[in-house]
């Protein structure tokens, strides 16, 4: 099989988003209805309960990659589920509030203390102990791989009395931001196997309670009486694993479900406009300049590339205005970007291009991807670049796109990570040393602004330091943000209060209920 790149110098916007934009025939329906009835079977969904409360059926993009355990990327279905809690939550700002745990105090630069909220029962009938919270975070210490929250973080746990208290090898201000990951959440000791594994079936401490997992198809969890918040005033959730984008659209117009995530831009205009809620993810869509070898060594051609891109059009065009216009790296999901981010003052000056070529590369598997691509390559030429372009799946573009074999990279990226904070981010797609530095950027300014800013307390005058830092990446031209991608979900009318988070943290709260 050969993984070559494909190139699509003479694709035009127009036919890329001819093709996409075409509505289904009604042939196509048919397939996706059919399609959804296989999805939604008997055992997944369930019956309304007796009480008039009713079952909240739930249709989600990816199924388990590995059985929900906490340590891997299904946590935050577990979280989204309400089933799995953690020691800390984060409010709208990403700043640290009590969860399981009711309060903390730093009592050294490296060592942490985290009072353990008492009267919770797990589901399992078992009481949480500051021994058991420990026990979640060292086997989190000990996993392999371990939860991507705790990379590059060398961690002490032991429990003393009512409290869990945690020492770091070096200073870290984002501690208790770092427990609010849902790779952290707290079971009970059942939920460890010997061997490593976990099994979160019966284990957690929500207000619904996981009560069986059908493999990649679908999950059932039951009200949780002994919850020791706000009872759920919902009898249950159903859960379907629905990966296809137009089922889960059809799903809604069908009834099949209540709660839909992820509906493809494509299908939310075929969507009663009453079922659509669109929130802002901390996802940019940004374009990345080889700044080391190549053309955009050259700041005056990234320059160049900047004043070229109309970001206006992009959205119209390619995302039918289902997304927002970039003013900097970090978006509308974090409000106080936009609040503190200061004018940039005196940029670069752009250069002719004067036909220069560039390979221009992204991604299939964001299906919006390509298209942006296709308009980005005609805006290009128009200012007077040559362009080719490279497309395929990411899996097999992303180390040529780490070693730096392309001019330029589209890339959805999250902007801000587990902790809730940019600054991880900032570091590693920027800094000199950064792991995943796609623009080769190294620069001294860059690099002392994402050092302050990994050095400052949580708070404002974090905050503060972090848009010091996006604005020194901006001026380099390195990165150009082009606009933030919003998550479409979509919600029956007869469904009352489902979370609209963009962490994609939450979504069936105890709150959540059917009218």
């Amino acid at each position: 099989m050969s993984y070559g790149p494909v190139v699509r110098s003479s694709t035009t916007p127009g036919q890329a988003l001819m093709h996409h934009r075409t509505p289904f025939a009604a042939a196509g329906l048919m397939a996706v209805s059919v399609l959804l009835t296989g999805c939604f079977a008997t055992g997944a969904t369930g019956t309304d309960d007796p009480s008039g409360e009713g079952r909240i059926k739930v249709a989600m993009m990816l199924p388990p990659r590995s059985a929900l355990s906490p340590f891997s990327d299904d946590a935050f279905k577990l979280s989204r589920w309400s089933t799995a809690e953690t020691l800390v939550n984060l409010d709208e700002k990403g700043d640290a509030r009590p969860a399981l745990a009711t309060r903390w105090t730093r009592t050294s630069d490296t060592t942490w203390e985290f009072v353990v909220r008492q009267g919770v029962t797990f589901h399992d009938g078992t009481t949480l102990t500051a021994t058991v919270a420990a026990n979640t975070l060292t086997r989190a210490m000990k996993a392999s791989p371990k939860p991507r929250i705790l990379d590059g973080v060398r961690l002490e746990v032991r429990a003393e009395a009512d409290k869990v208290v945690l020492t770091t090898d070096v200073p870290d201000p984002l501690v208790p931001q770092r427990l609010s990951s849902p790779q952290l959440s707290v079971l009970a000791e059942s939920a460890y196997a010997p061997d490593g594994k976990v099994n979160p079936v019966g284990a957690g401490s929500g207000p619904f309670k996981l009560v069986h997992l059908n493999g990649t198809t679908g999950a059932t969890l039951d009200r949780f009486d002994g919850y020791w918040g706000d009872k759920a005033k919902a009898a249950g959730i159903d859960v379907s694993f629905v990966p296809d984008g137009a089922a889960r659209a059809a799903a809604i117009r069908g009834g099949e479900a209540h709660v839909v995530e992820a509906v493809p831009v494509s299908q939310a205009a075929l969507l009663d406009q009453q079922t659509v809620t669109e929130v802002p993810m901390p996802r940019t869509n940004t374009l990345y300049l080889n700044t080391k070898t190549g053309p955009f060594a050259d700041p005056a051609l990234r320059a160049a590339v900047r004043e070229a891109i109309d970001a206006e059009a992009i959205v119209k065009g390619v995302y039918e205005g289902r997304a927002d216009v970039a003013e900097g790296l970090l978006g509308p999901a974090l409000p106080w970007a936009a609040e503190g981010r200061k004018a940039l003052g005196e940029r670069t000056k752009a250069a002719d291009p004067k036909s220069t070529t560039i390979t221009l590369a992204t991604f299939t598997d964001r299906a919006e991807l390509p298209e942006v691509a296709s308009v980005l390559q005609q805006q290009l030429q128009d200012k007077g670049f040559t362009v080719n372009q490279v497309v395929r799946e990411y899996a097999h573009i992303e180390q040529d796109m780490l070693a730096g074999k392309f001019d330029a990279f589209i890339l959805s990226r999250a902007t801000v990570l587990d902790s809730g904070d940019p600054v991880a981010y900032l570091r590693s797609d920027f800094a000199c040393d950064g792991s995943f530095n796609i623009a080769k950027l190294c620069d001294p300014a860059v690099d002392a602004a994402v050092v302050k800013a990994a050095g400052v307390e949580a708070g404002d005058q974090r905050r503060a330091a972090i848009l010091e830092a996006e604005a020194a990446v901006l001026r380099t031209d390195a990165a150009i943000p082009m606009l933030h991608e919003r998550v479409i979900q979509g919600d029956a009318t007869s469904l009352v209060d489902s979370a609209k988070d963009p962490r994609e943290r939450l979504l069936i709260t105890a709150t959540t209920r059917l009218r």
